[in-house]
């Protein structure tokens, strides 16, 4: 069977307190504007994180990168690891699925599916690569 042709069902669980209350009309904080590579499109989005801060981080699976919204700024998003398009450098990712913030590295955890593997990425606006944290997997 080819990874290609597999498919994956996400779940999670989030505790909604009975007395929650939903705005009438949803806001696109992120895309929006139809499939794509522009900071203003995602294409085949997968995991989502949203931080203490509100910003939001989108491991965007087809543009092999990860994109990030801050608070606020729901016209461009802003790639912050990958985006090279897909490969097996340090600077690449290849279908990434998940992406998480650990605050107490400042950094990106992203499960990088086609490559196999686990890489840190710094959050500095210096940082040009990953490392890898688990391998083969």
């Amino acid at each position: 069977m080819s990874i290609s042709s597999m498919t994956y069902e996400r779940t999670s669980s989030v505790n909604i307190p009975a007395n929650a209350t939903w705005e009438q009309n949803g806001v696109t904080i992120a895309g929006g504007h139809g499939q794509g590579n522009a900071t203003n499109q995602l294409y085949r989005p997968f995991g989502l994180f949203v931080d203490d801060d509100q910003t939001v981080v989108i491991a965007d699976h087809l543009n092999h990168g990860i994109m990030q919204w801050k608070n606020g700024d729901t016209r461009n998003g802003q790639v912050v690891a990958g985006g090279k398009g897909a490969g097996t450098g340090l600077h690449q990712l290849n279908g990434p699925t998940d992406a998480l913030i650990d605050k107490e590295t400042d950094s990106l955890i992203i499960c990088d599916r086609g490559n196999r593997r686990v890489v840190r990425w710094s959050r500095r606006s210096d940082t040009t690569q990953g490392e890898i944290l688990i391998d083969n997997i």
